[in-house]
Order: structure tokens, then C-alpha cells, then sequence
């Protein structure tokens, strides 16, 4: 369904998920794919994002541009997440349909679920509780995004689905203590815990929560899977279907960080949800599965942390 020379559009290349996107088109053949940096293109800017879709016309869209970061970047940044991350969506969904493209990719996250929701989650389970309050902001808004995919397909006829990944990490993460998620911030402190010599490393919460991650990799292969599969429209969730507790995920870090100290709890930090695995059936049903193994893929982290760090 996707042929080798198409134009393909990937938005926010030089993101986590937007440089593993380009990876894998690149391994897989595909010749003409399409970049632009902020500076070159201002996607909070409608009219610019408007007349460069409809100036190169690009076949398929991937969206993995986005203003992204951990609890504390989403629970104090709120209006930056709402506005920027509804703005870009909005822009670039209308502004391809405005251009003719029939096929589009939007990536969500797995925070668009209820925070109490059954456990592993449904696609179905959407919009069927109260978010987690510490993300709302960019929840909602990317469950916008997930709307308007649907409803450009429903009133013009197109094919723009939506995946959901589960918590990612890999090469090109965001390893600054202030914004990052969960497991970039342990590969740094492990590894800065380790240069000091201390014998403690501090992670936020009680340590358990459960989570699920997925190599970024993976992400990428999967959303290259579904768009060339020719899926039509839809939201599909994208992970192992496993998950461990934040202690399980410090001490995997601390292995692969070479660090045997001890881990301190900081009670004082919010926890966030519970529980979150995500519900990968409708997926593996087509054919994909995650190859990536988490301890394989936390050491190709940690690889990647100490080439940026030492730079």
C-alpha cells in the first residue's frame, strides 16, 4: 500500500519518535521522505502549515511532532500542553485533508485513557472515566486529535488512524531531570549517581506503580506496519502487554548502569496512575508484535544517554 518512492511527511523528526520513524522508513527503502525542522516550519502557524502540505502534497503523513514531557512538565505546564499540542494537530489534519492526502498517522499516548480504567486497557475504554489529573491537559488534547481523525474520515472520506503507544524511551529521549519521564530519568541519575560515588539513588514515588514500556523502535515499526497494511481508520493501542513496578524498572536501570547502591523512595512525589498496561490484541490480531526486550533495550538506552552525555 505504500509505495517505496512515495512522499512521506514525517512531522517532528527530530523527536524521539520522529527520528525512529525516519530510521525505519530509511531501512525499509522508502526514498522520499519528507523533513522540516521549527525553524523552517512553524507548526503553530496555520497558514504556513496550510501552504507547505499543499505546496508538497505528500502521500502519507506521519504526526509524531508534539510538546511532550513527564508528571511534572504535564502538571505545571498545563496550558502549554493544551495549546501547542491542539494547535499542532489541528494544523496539520485540516491542513492535510486541505492538500488531498488520504493517509495519515496521528501518535497519541496512552494517557488518554481513564485513570481508573480496567486493567490491561481497551481501545473501547476510552472516554469512559476521569484522566489522571496531573496529564489532563495533554490527554485531552490528544484525544481531540483522535476525534478529529475520525471525523475527517467519516464527513470526507479519509483513512487517518491514531496509535497509542505506551510509555517509550529509547535513542534521542529527553534526559533533563525537570521534563523527562520516568525511565530517561532514572538512566541519568544511575549513571550520575554512579560518577559521584553515592551509595543511594532517589526515585520519585513509593515505587508501586506498575508501568509498561516500549523501545521506540518498536513504535516506529509498528506505525509503519499499519500504514502500509492499508488499515483504514481506527485507534490502536501499541506495546508488549507487560509491565513491572517503578522498584522493578530502577533496579533494571541500576544493572545496566553498572550503579549498586541502594534505591530512597521520595514519598513526597506523586505516583501518577497505579496501573497502566495497555491492551495490544487488536494489534497483534493483524500480525506485529514488539521485538524489543526491556532489559535489551534499557542498555541501548543507557548506550545512548552516555554518547550524548559525554558530547
Amino acid at each position: 500500500m505504500m509505495d517505496r518512492t512515495a512522499k512521506i511527511y514525517v512531522a517532528g523528526h527530530r523527536g524521539m519518535v520522529g527520528s525512529a520513524l525516519v530510521r525505519r522508513l530509511t531501512a525499509g527503502g522508502y526514498t522520499n521522505i519528507l523533513t522540516r525542522t521549527h525553524v523552517e516550519l512553524d507548526l503553530l502557524d496555520q497558514s504556513a502549515t496550510r501552504e507547505f502540505l499543499c505546496r508538497e502534497k505528500p502521500d502519507f503523513i506521519f504526526i509524531a511532532a508534539a510538546k511532550v514531557g513527564g508528571i511534572h512538565a504535564n502538571n505545571t505546564l498545563r496550558a502549554d500542553f493544551i495549546y501547542q499540542n491542539l494547535m499542532i494537530e489541528a494544523n496539520l489534519i485540516h491542513g492535510a485533508h486541505l492538500a488531498g492526502v488520504g493517509r495519515l498517522c496521528f501518535l497519541g499516548s496512552s494517557c488518554i485513557y481513564p485513570r481508573d480504567c480496567p486493567q490491561p486497557i481497551k481501545e473501547e475504554y476510552l472516554l469512559t472515566g476521569p484522566l489522571e489529573p496531573t496529564n489532563e491537559p495533554y490527554a485531552i488534547a490528544k484525544i481531540a486529535g483522535i476525534k478529529l481523525c475520525e471525523s475527517y474520515n467519516r464527513q470526507y472520506g479519509r483513512q487517518y488512524f491514531s496509535v497509542m503507544p505506551t510509555n517509550l524511551y529509547g535513542p534521542n529521549d529527553n534526559y533533563d531531570l525537570a521534563n523527562s519521564h520516568v525511565l530517561p530519568a532514572l538512566i541519568r541519575k544511575a549513571h550520575e549517581a554512579k560518577l559521584r560515588g553515592d551509595k543511594e539513588l532517589v526515585v520519585w514515588g513509593s515505587g508501586t506503580p506498575r508501568r509498561e514500556f516500549l523501545y521506540v523502535d518498536d513504535l516506529a515499526d509498528a506505525c509503519v506496519f499499519l500504514m502500509s497494511a492499508g488499515t483504514p481508520d481506527g485507534l490502536f493501542n501499541v506495546g508488549t502487554g507487560t509491565d513491572l513496578t517503578v522498584r522493578e524498572l530502577a533496579e533494571t536501570v541500576m544493572r545496566a548502569a553498572g550503579f549498586d547502591g541502594r534505591i530512597v523512595f521520595d514519598a513526597g512525589k506523586p505516583d501518577g496512575t497505579l496501573r497502566k498496561v495497555l491492551d495490544v490484541s487488536r494489534l497483534h490480531e493483524r500480525g506485529w508484535n514488539a521485538r524489543t526486550s526491556l532489559s535489551a533495550g534499557i542498555a541501548l538506552a543507557c548506550e545512548d544517554f552516555l554518547g550524548r552525555y559525554r558530547n
